[in-house]
Parts: structure tokens; C-alpha cells; sequence
């Protein structure tokens, strides 16, 4: 039978804390910079100018309709030779998991943003108010409370994303695991350990999406928003 040995892990604690600090870091970095880009990208689609809704939603499709996993190896090797420049591992992970994750939150604000009645838009417009007028006070505030659960439910997917980093060597949480496991032998201690850190870290949010989720289905009446799959 397998003896289990977690006491022989407590000498790597500072790797364990070193990569749950790069995994935070990027974390907030990717959520900070895809978070805006998502915004503009799903208000964009909406836009009248058939040339920039077109080319925002083919950028949407490519980056939903790809895996990311794909996508980093491909930032991080094919890019360089295409853009002729070298990109250090941390670069192209932040570049690639921002455009990820902006392809998600822009569906999300899309969908926020046309779920509201054309009625209240229309009755804006009849008021005198000009259409980015009715966006900012009518569309944007009822909006948004919808797309707050769905936001929060992406942001926690962007956390999960960065256990991806470990391909590019990048030493987050779990890159930091297998070095631990090479050292120790002991790859279902360290593993399980990952494995019981990323729940803690991520439990409390998982939490907070569904408060938000119950709050914005209160709010709109008994209809559950749900983030565009």
C-alpha cells in the first residue's frame, strides 16, 4: 500500500508560496487587461460600421473557437517568427490569455447589452437624448447588472487558465508542483496538495459568483442571466 508523505513537502513551502504568487500575479493582470478589451470588443460588435463589427466578432470567434491551450504555444513560438521580434514566455502568455479572455467578456457584455428592451431605448431616444446618451444612463446601468455574475464566473475561468502557464515554463503553481515532484519522487503528494490550494484559493469566488448570480435574478424579476456559451 502506498505510504503518504506530506511532511517531506514542507521543505519546498517557499516554491509553493513563490508560485501561488505567480499565479495570483497573472491572474489579476490578464482579468485587469482583458476585462476592457472585453468591454470595447462587445460594444464594438454592436456598432453600426458593418467593417468593425466584422472584424470584432471574427476576432471573437477565432479565440472561443480555438483551445487555449493551443493558443499559448502558438503566441509564445509562431508569433515571434511572424512578427520578426522575440517574446519573452510571460509576455506572450499575458498577450495570449488577454485576448482569450477579452473573446469572452466581449460576448458576455454583447449579450448583456442587447438582452435590454429596444422599447427603453427607444423611449430615450424619443426623450431627445442622443444614442450615447440612452447607452450611458438607459442600457449601460440595467446592463450591467446582468453581466456582473457572468463577468465574475469568466474571471474565474481566467484563474484556472493560468495552470496553463507551466508549458512555457513560466513558474506558477503548477510548474512549481513538478519541480517538486521531480525532486521528491512524490508527485501525489504535491499534486494533491496543488489540487487542495487552487479549491481554497478558488472556492471563495466560486461563492461570490453565485451571491451575485442570486442577486441579479432577484433584480431582474425571477430571469436567471446566463454568460453566452
Amino acid at each position: 500500500m502506498y505510504q503518504w508523505d506530506f511532511a517531506s513537502l514542507w521543505q519546498y513551502r517557499g516554491l509553493v508560496a513563490g508560485g501561488v504568487l505567480t499565479t495570483l500575479l497573472y491572474t489579476v493582470v490578464v482579468i485587469l487587461t482583458g476585462l476592457p478589451l472585453g468591454v470595447l470588443a462587445g460594444l464594438g460588435q454592436l456598432s453600426s460600421h458593418r467593417l468593425l463589427a466584422g472584424a470584432l466578432r471574427a476576432y471573437v470567434e477565432v479565440f472561443r473557437c480555438t483551445p487555449v491551450l493551443v493558443q499559448l504555444v502558438w503566441f509564445y513560438y509562431a508569433l515571434p517568427v511572424i512578427l520578426g521580434i522575440e517574446l519573452a514566455p510571460g509576455t506572450a502568455a499575458v498577450l495570449c490569455l488577454t485576448l482569450y479572455g477579452g473573446a469572452f467578456y466581449a460576448e458576455i457584455v454583447r449579450a448583456g447589452v442587447q438582452s435590454i428592451a429596444v422599447g427603453q431605448q427607444e423611449a430615450g431616444l424619443a426623450l431627445g437624448m442622443t444614442r450615447g446618451q440612452v447607452l450611458r444612463s438607459i442600457v449601460l446601468p440595467q446592463a450591467f447588472r446582468r453581466m456582473v455574475p457572468p463577468l465574475v464566473s469568466q474571471s474565474i475561468l481566467q484563474f484556472k487558465n493560468t495552470s496553463l502557464l507551466s508549458v512555457l515554463a513560466i513558474p506558477d503553481l503548477l510548474y512549481q508542483g513538478q519541480v517538486i515532484a521531480h525532486e521528491t519522487y512524490r508527485p501525489m503528494e504535491i499534486y494533491t496538495l496543488i489540487a487542495v490550494v487552487y479549491f481554497l484559493m478558488l472556492l471563495p469566488a466560486t461563492l461570490l459568483a453565485r451571491r451575485l448570480e442570486a442577486s441579479a435574478v432577484r433584480a431582474s424579476g425571477g430571469l436567471s442571466p446566463r454568460s453566452p456559451s
